[in-house]
């Protein structure tokens, strides 16, 4: 058996008793043990044993993942990524030094992110209207792009993807009109119906011109296109039922969120009303208890709901009610150029806000064979090791010689909830060589011998030398020890 994992939490500590505004003698005296251990506690010279995360997790309420250090493996990647802009070149700053500012304060590298999303947003806006008044045939250079998708899941994230509110009133529903998972979009359009006088029709692709869903206020109907899939009808439905049914609580999130622009509240308005129609296509207790014991069979749970591969995935990930949590997972969604539509970690995956992914991860690999699951355990650069499955999903085309757009959705976890999933049988999860080696992405990777990067990583200098051919069609990186002299 492997050797229990050592796990030092000392900055999380010392912020939890900060927050609490608590000294270390009082806390200490509620954890039952001195306040000369508890400070070396906090400066990582000792571990934290089962015991001490017990009574945390007692008397002060926490929930023992929070101290697993997923808040500060996101703020790293987030650090490293900024940090690794040419505008920072000398700005002489090592891994370390990133390290420790992350386990200081996450909410500092969210801050530093703020303002780097706004120097990049102004470096935008300055390019896009030095365009514009270049061009005489423009004459309006006030229009220049924001970033509000960003804000929006920066919100998203800050609550783990978790809306209480929209739960319960998504499994108050499901109950008072009778929703049944076996025929949901009858249960859907009668209940649309019968609460607020709203009639469905399918109406045929050329008349929808391109719209997937209309509703018509003046005719109280809502018009679906015939090229929405079963589930996707059932989902718009939902998703109409909640705009009607849940605006007051949907607004009500939207005003503490804090977002200023209106175009991001629009986003989040969607976004929250997208999450209420999963939540009532897949109430929160029986969808977690059928997860649990199907092993977290994605096809199956979409058989059982009648919901699609990526709806499941996207409900998995928002499985975080206390006292009743799911296994937390990360998810992402690209298409066949590696652009990033969607993505959401509440597993401390360590995801690129502005970039795309490593290519050896075998996202990409599911595009080869459309409809197939494929799994692989991946090991990012400081060691963590995830298991991930990926398999692609079909958008609805616009009929002969207008496909229907393909993306591959990536759902994965922490390689130590990988037992129970269904997808994991075969593997020697405790064996650390069977995982592939990735980075965030190609401009931030540590790795030198990948063979397979498109632009040479930010974080090496290179030696070109025309007698010598490395695996990098980049040349050979110089790895410097930045901590030599330190």
């Amino acid at each position: 058996m492997a050797a229990e994992k050592k796990v030092f939490a000392g900055p999380r500590i010392r912020r939890l008793r900060r927050e609490r505004k608590l000294t270390q003698a009082r806390m200490a005296e509620n954890l039952g043990i001195s306040a000369s251990y508890l400070n070396l506690i906090e400066r990582n010279q000792r571990p934290v044993s089962v015991q001490i995360l017990l009574k945390l997790a007692e008397v002060f309420d926490v929930d023992l993942r929070t101290l697993g250090g997923d808040d500060e493996a996101r703020a790293l990647t987030v650090l490293r990524e900024i940090f690794a802009d040419p505008v920072f070149r000398d700005a002489g700053l090592s891994i370390q030094d990133l390290q420790e500012v992350a386990a200081a304060s996450p909410a500092f590298a969210d801050a530093v992110s703020t303002l780097y999303r706004a120097y990049q947003e102004s470096m935008t806006s300055g390019a896009m209207l030095a365009e514009r008044l270049a061009d005489r045939d423009i004459d309006d250079a006030s229009d220049t792009p924001g970033l509000p998708l960003e804000e929006v899941r920066d919100f998203i994230n800050s609550r783990k993807n978790h809306f209480p509110a929209l739960d319960a009133a998504a499994e108050e529903l499901y109950e008072s009109a009778r929703i049944s998972a076996d025929e949901p979009y009858v249960s859907l359009r009668n209940a649309l119906r019968d609460k607020h006088g709203v009639s469905t029709r399918i109406a045929p692709a050329d008349i929808m011109s391109g719209e997937l869903r209309r509703y018509d206020r003046h005719r109280q109907t809502i018009f679906l296109s015939e090229l929405l899939d079963q589930p996707g009808r059932s989902f718009q439905l939902a998703y109409q039922l909640g705009y009607f049914e849940q605006s007051r609580t949907i607004e009500d999130i939207v005003e503490s969120s804090g977002l200023d622009s209106d175009e991001a509240c629009r986003l989040l308005r969607v976004a929250l009303a997208n999450y209420f129609a999963a939540a009532l296509l897949m109430p929160y207790d029986a969808f977690l208890r059928t997860a649990e014991q199907t092993n977290y069979d994605i096809r199956l749970l979409g058989r059982r709901f009648g919901t699609s591969f990526e709806q499941v995935c996207h409900r998995l990930t928002t499985l975080q009610r206390p006292g009743a949590k799911g296994i937390p997972f990360f998810l992402i969604r690209v298409d066949n150029a590696g652009n990033v539509s969607k993505r959401f970690s509440a597993a401390g995956f360590h995801f690129a806000r502005f970039g795309g992914t490593c290519p050896r991860w075998n996202v990409h690999d599911a595009f080869r064979v459309p409809g197939q699951v494929y799994t692989q355990i991946v090991q990012m650069e400081d060691g963590t090791r995830y298991f991930s499955i990926a398999r692609t999903v079909s958008r609805a085309g616009s009929g002969i010689g207008v496909p229907g757009d393909q993306y591959v959705v990536g759902l994965g976890c922490d390689i130590a909830h990988a037992r129970n999933l269904i997808y994991s049988q075969g593997y020697d999860l405790d064996d650390e060589r069977g995982a592939m080696p990735i980075g965030v992405n190609c401009r931030l990777c540590e790795r030198v011998d990948c063979s397979q990067p498109p632009f040479k990583s930010l974080k090496h200098r290179l030696r070109v030398d025309d007698h010598v051919r490395g695996v990098s069609p980049f040349g050979v990186p110089v790895v410097e020890d930045r901590e030599a002299g330190e």
